[in-house]
């Protein structure tokens, strides 16, 4: 896009101009371009697809431009020949394989990425459809017609913690399964197949509990504490207050159960509800105390205590950054990375992990996406979406929570077509995370933003976010 102002020919010859592209100073580069063109920060935001806000701080020096996406954007808008900043003519990209596979109409770095996923998506639906769901605690578990936007998932879940369903004990053979095959309904984002299957599950897990003694108890409180993690997740992601009761019964069955896995499990989502709640800090102090408690542990070194701990680093630093803890979640990243790093994981298996994250160097990258872009500085999380590797994401869900990050980074960069991109990508892999709360606010606020992107109401439409 090139300005509409009037822009002096030798804009960019000027000396103190090519002595801030050579120092990569845009915050200089910025200000010459205003000030011999006139164009406001708003302007200059419009030119180069970043939000005004952006511009103020890169020009106050607050935020530095780092990633190449941003710096090629800055230089596309405000015409500065790339050989001033050091940057090659990028080649055709119809010649790279996935982006001659895509939608015609995705920006270029959505292409790579859904071409990458449409596969990978295909393959886990083969998997999940070949495996079947055949426990026999669960019900509500087969293929269902996609929920109405407006339905809410959880609300069996809520009902069920005041009026909680009878249920006879089972085997805890028979509770594994059921347990499982619960998890694979969160895996596979089918919220609202697991919302009708938890409140059964829940209670037949309870009823075990209650007629077993010794180590089968012990037994069956890890299975009423996964039970419980499930129903954390699935209230999370509704927004759902429930979340506060089903995390505090997932940590007491984890302690009763004396096993730390499904502890760790428990303190996860008890500190993903307590920062929704604005206790950050106490969250994060509470995440690095259960991943200590780990170390500590005589299995600390081993690759399952390793990789708890490396999904209770990240967690913990998504958790510091919410509350603007800007050094201490990059640390915990870092510490997060290096671990993860050392974790082997054998060809052709999932990488290892809690009930319902991994641990993958790819898991790390989104997680530093996710922080960066809620820390403010979404340019510096551009180059980690190029990073992960979705073959190395465990699960659908994950994969959703990818193209969820992803959508928030464009978005907050105000880059509107990329950020529909992600949406669309994320509804072709998890229709229902498409219809969650966080998501149909972030499709409605883009709806309503100034410029026109087809298929966008209609999108908003389907999922909710606006009237048909």
């Amino acid at each position: 896009m090139r300005s509409p102002l009037s822009v002096p020919t030798d804009l960019w010859e000027h000396p103190k101009a090519q002595n801030a592209l050579a120092g990569r100073d845009f915050a200089a580069v910025i200000k010459h371009f205003r000030q011999y063109t006139g164009a406001s920060q708003t302007t200059v935001g419009a030119l180069t697809g970043l939000a005004q806000s952006d511009i103020s701080a890169i020009e106050r020096g607050v935020r530095h431009v780092q990633s190449v996406d941003v710096l090629t954007r800055i230089a596309e808008g405000l015409a500065i020949p790339p050989a001033l900043l050091g940057l090659a003519e990028e080649p055709d990209a119809t010649d790279h394989p996935a982006r001659r596979n895509a939608p015609a109409d995705l920006p270029t770095a959505a292409r790579v990425t859904g071409a990458e996923l449409e596969d990978d998506v295909r393959r886990r639906d083969l998997m999940t459809g070949a495996l079947g769901l055949g426990a026999g605690l669960l019900t509500g578990t087969g293929t269902a017609a996609a929920a109405p936007a407006d339905q809410n998932p959880a609300a069996a879940l809520e009902r069920s913690l005041f009026e909680p369903a009878a249920a006879t004990p089972t085997t805890l053979n028979e509770l594994t399964t059921g347990l499982a095959a619960a998890r694979t309904l969160f895996s596979d984002a089918r919220y609202t197949a697991l919302g009708s299957a938890l409140p059964s599950l829940i209670a037949t897990a309870e009823a075990t509990r209650d007629a077993t003694t010794g180590r089968a108890r012990e037994r069956a409180q890890a299975a009423v504490a996964r039970a419980y993690v499930l129903a954390t997740e699935l209230a999370v992601k509704q927004h759902s207050e429930t979340a506060w009761a089903t995390a505090d019964r997932a940590l007491t069955a984890a302690r009763a159960s004396g096993d730390p896995r499904p502890l760790s499990d428990a303190a996860r989502v008890l500190a993903i509800t307590m920062r929704r709640a604005g206790r950050s800090s106490a969250a994060v102090d509470f995440l690095a105390r259960t991943a200590t408690s780990l170390d500590h542990n005589k299995d600390g070194q081993q690759p399952e205590a390793l990789a708890a701990r490396v999904c209770l680093l990240m967690t913990a630093a998504y958790t510091a950054a919410s509350g603007g803890r800007r050094s201490t979640a990059l640390d915990l990243l870092q510490e997060a990375e290096e671990a993860a790093d050392r974790i082997h994981v054998a060809e052709g298996r999932k990488p290892a992990g809690l009930f319902t994250i991994s641990a993958s160097p790819a898991e790390v990258s989104m997680y530093r996406i996710s922080s960066l872009t809620v820390l403010g500085t979404p340019d510096d999380a551009v180059q980690y979406v190029r990073r992960v590797n979705t073959m190395q994401l465990a699960s659908t869900e994950r994969v959703a929570r990818y193209l969820t990050d992803t959508a928030r980074m464009w978005h907050q960069l105000g880059d509107g077509r990329r950020t529909y991109s992600a949406l669309r990508a994320l509804e072709h892999t998890a229709p229902e995370e498409a219809r969650r709360p966080a998501v149909r606010t972030l499709t409605a606020d883009l709806l309503y933003r100034p410029g026109s992107i087809p298929g966008l109401r209609e999108f908003a439409a389907r999922t909710g976010a606006a009237a048909a």
